[in-house]
């Protein structure tokens, strides 16, 4: 296998591996099965006494936060390593998830905003039509 080859294959797992961390980080920090926990990290993350507790609480609320922590789970889970054979390449592959992930997340914020948006305009526009019936 050719030099160029293995970065493409790097390349390849790098856009391949940010999904499960963008997923999971977007589901802790945003969705409604994690609604309960992610509220009592919030009121910690501000009430907490220690600089330490709020800093530790604080990551559950945050998706950019919490995906530099799954990336790193990912690159120990996995091994992977981004363009450096040495332990350089787990923080060169670490960064590179996080960044990757969070395009990810951001891409699926305003998908999922459109979406919503235009729920809410059916929803008006049939609130409207219901009316001019009645």
């Amino acid at each position: 296998m050719t030099d160029l080859t293995h970065i493409y294959i790097q390349i390849l797992w790098l856009f391949i591996l940010a999904i499960p961390v963008a997923c999971i980080s977007w589901t802790v920090t945003h969705e409604e099965v994690f609604r309960e926990p992610r509220e009592y990290c919030a009121e910690k993350s501000k009430k907490a006494r220690s600089l330490a507790a709020r800093k530790f609480f604080y990551l559950f609320t945050c998706e950019y936060c919490f995906s530099h922590y799954i990336a790193a789970l990912f690159v120990f889970i996995t091994g992977y390593k981004l363009l450096i054979n040495d332990w350089m390449g787990y923080i060169v592959a670490g960064f590179s998830l996080v960044w990757i992930a969070n395009v990810y997340m951001t891409l699926f914020g305003f998908i999922r905003q459109g979406i919503v948006r235009e729920k809410t305009e059916i929803k008006v526009m049939e609130d409207k039509d219901k009316e001019a019936e009645g």
